[in-house]
């Protein structure tokens, strides 16, 4: 693994989530100064952190709330979570791209369905899932995958030191250790489609310190699983230090 800064102070924009809460839990692991940014209405999930992170509370596409939040942060640890029909994801996404620090680690988390280079092999299956779940949310008014798909537009055109953390399918579970990953999807390694979300959460807070990864969109699946354990598939890992 290739060495990055050391970070001191770090950021998690939606942190109140349960992705966001593994990443508070690994980030003080790590003795790291944590900013959490929550809803308001969503900030008494953080109280068991209380004392030991700072919580600003305010959606996470104020432009302004991400701007205060994040001052002096050496990284920032960005959920894109598309509520809505409002352009959340993508004005959470332009906010921290805007107002980083230069140097900054910018990680951000999505689903499979975003794609870097286009090289990416999907089911039809999958395909199918996507465009259905996508029109029935943005019927309801619930959900804007295609606005995921625009905030990461954005951050692949952005010279930040960005990476874009790419999750299979979810379950809970004890840490099983750091996911393996690959640049596309189909590759037989994510075959399993299957990570503990804590483990997402730690892949996360490990690429902050990981230059290898800046400007990659790292598909993962948790390193436990058949497809990662066979000896056939050439898996990466990324070593923490």
């Amino acid at each position: 693994m290739q060495k990055g800064k050391i970070m001191k102070k770090v950021c998690i924009i939606g942190a109140s989530g349960k992705l966001g809460q593994y990443m508070v839990q690994h980030s003080l692991d790590k003795g790291y100064q944590v900013v959490g940014v929550c809803r308001e209405k969503s900030a008494g999930k953080l109280d068991k952190f209380k004392g030991r992170i700072t919580v600003i509370p305010g959606a996470t596409n104020n432009r302004e709330i991400i701007k205060t939040a994040i001052v002096g942060c050496d990284g920032v640890l960005t959920v894109l979570v598309p509520w809505g029909v409002h352009h959340y994801s993508s004005g959470t996404a332009q906010a921290v791209l805007d107002y980083a620090r230069p140097d900054a680690r910018l990680i951000f988390s999505c689903g499979w369905h975003i794609t870097l280079d286009g090289q990416d092999v999907y089911s039809q299956t999958f395909k199918t899932v996507v465009k259905v779940i996508s029109r029935l949310a943005r019927f309801v008014r619930a959900v804007d995958i295609d606005d995921q798909v625009e905030a990461c537009r954005r951050i692949f055109a952005s010279d930040t030191r960005w990476t874009v953390v790419r999750g299979s399918d979810l379950e809970e579970g004890v840490s099983q250790g750091l996911p393996v990953w690959s640049r596309h999807i189909g590759d037989p390694v994510l075959a399993s489609n299957i990570t503990r979300r804590i483990d997402f959460a730690l892949f996360m807070v490990e690429a902050l310190e990981n230059d290898e990864l800046i400007h990659e969109a790292p598909a993962i699946v948790g390193c436990q699983t058949p497809s990662a354990l066979s000896k056939e598939t050439g898996s990466k890992k990324l070593k923490s230090e």
